[in-house]
């Protein structure tokens, strides 16, 4: 399958560039093609004719959308109705990533992929607009909701990625307080990547939410960052309130991932073993302690 990738040097789309078929997956950069320019979209897709797009292209940088909505729904709304205009007109399949941010996490229980999205954010706003506006213009669609991702590249948006803000400033001697009131799972962009492809193979379009198994708080992720990398570091806890925010987040959004289990294919492994594996590869891991 003629796959392109947008967002091909990013976090997780350098991962897939890595996982997907070298020989049928062409990558698109920031530089290469602007999503929010239709001419340009239409233009570069029309030349390469693919026959799946993965459109990874997001402006995430969550507190920085609260200041620049049109920014976040150009980029991360029209630009994916773009994508999805050209992939109608060229007889392709789209795969739209989006976000747990989608939802207000005041359920109490892990979302399913037909709860109705509840955005508290710009950010949130911008990517569900995104997802219905593939949904409407193109049947011959992937949505993939996921969260706290974290990979090798690391994200440019947001100078790197939480894992390893965490660790320079751990290692800093700074005392840290890490939110302990927002519960997810963080998911490692090599193993969503993997997931993806096997989700592109089965050929069943439609909404999943895809996420390492498991749960944790921002501050739990974080003390088994420090406890696998032994970094002494000073952390505690904070509230939500405490923290300030620009903009507002789910308590918890749990991503429960039943339609990947619908169209049968295997779960991602726990977010512990995702993390060692990632501490692993970059040379930090010290300790597999509580690895589940």
């Amino acid at each position: 399958m003629r796959t392109v990738v947008i967002g091909a040097a990013g976090q997780l789309g350098s991962d897939i560039m890595r996982v997907w078929p070298a020989a049928d997956t062409s990558g698109l950069a920031h530089a290469d093609i602007e999503v929010t320019n239709r001419e340009q979209v239409f233009e570069i897709l029309g030349d390469l004719r693919p026959e799946l797009v993965v459109n990874t292209a997001a402006f995430h940088n969550v507190d920085a959308c609260e200041s620049e909505p049109e920014r976040a729904f150009q980029v991360n709304a029209v630009g994916a109705m773009h994508v999805a205009d050209a992939c109608r007109g060229l007889g392709a399949a789209v795969m739209f990533i989006s976000t747990d941010y989608v939802f207000a996490g005041d359920l109490g229980r892990p979302y399913v992929e037909g709860d109705p999205p509840t955005p508290l954010s710009v950010y949130g706003i911008s990517k569900a607009a995104g997802e219905q506006l593939v949904r409407s213009r193109l049947d011959r669609h992937y949505i993939v909701r996921t969260s706290g991702l974290y990979g090798e590249a690391g994200s440019g948006g947001k100078g790197g990625n939480f894992v390893q803000r965490m660790l320079e400033l751990g290692r800093s001697g700074k005392e840290l307080r890490v939110v302990d009131d927002q519960v997810l799972s963080p998911t490692f962009t090599a193993d969503l990547a993997q997931k993806l492809l096997e989700l592109a193979q089965a050929g069943r379009y439609g909404t999943y939410h895809v996420t390492n198994s498991g749960e944790c708080s921002w501050y739990q992720f974080t003390a088994r960052i420090f406890s696998m990398t032994g970094v002494a570091a000073s952390l505690s806890p904070t509230t939500t309130a405490e923290f300030g925010a620009k903009a507002r987040r789910p308590a918890y959004s749990v991503l429960c991932n039943a339609a990947l289990n619908d169209a049968a294919l295997a779960p991602l492994r726990n977010w512990p073993e995702a993390l060692a594996d990632y501490l692993h590869r970059k040379g930090e891991l010290k300790s597999e302690e509580g690895k589940e």
